[in-house]
């Protein structure tokens, strides 16, 4: 199922959730005019087609310290299986790495980082980003500033 199956109510739901997912199923079925047992109804169907994945809230990056941000393009020494295999899983045990992004193109990943001073984006480029398996190249490149934020995906 995709975006063009779903209905108008369907598609403003998942609208405000995506923008505030701490609504309850009254306030949502206000809002889209639904019942709020069809509301309900509806959110689980989301749900369990796999529309919906998850809550959560969205946190203040600069609030909490962390106002800059670097994205780092790694470039592997090899693109096999068990290269790639090995990179992932490292990185998904690192948790100052915000985000992690298979590309194609000049580089392999993308990394997402946000740090609380150079220094601090020093300590993890020295003690994670090259200890990261298999890594040939890294640039590092500082975000200036936000001109877009995440806003959610288009429904």
């Amino acid at each position: 199922m995709s975006i063009a199956d779903l209905d108008k109510a369907d598609r403003r739901l998942l609208r405000e959730l995506q923008a505030n997912s701490s609504l309850s199923v009254v306030e949502l079925a206000d809002l889209v005019n639904l019942s709020a047992s069809s509301c309900h109804r509806r959110i689980k169907l989301l749900e369990q087609r796999g529309m919906i994945s998850g809550y959560g809230a969205q946190l203040g990056r600069e609030e909490l310290g962390l106002s800059i941000e670097f994205f780092v393009e790694i470039s592997l020494v090899a693109q096999t299986e068990e290269n790639l295999e090995a990179f992932e899983n490292a990185v998904r045990r690192l948790p100052d790495i915000l985000e992690c992004h298979l590309m194609g193109g000049q580089y392999d990943y993308l990394l997402r980082i946000a740090v609380s001073s150079a220094a601090d984006y020093e300590r993890i480029h020295r003690r994670a980003i090259t200890r990261l398996p298999g890594v040939a190249r890294i640039q590092s490149s500082l975000a200036l500033r936000t001109v877009k934020p995440w806003a959610g995906l288009p429904v």
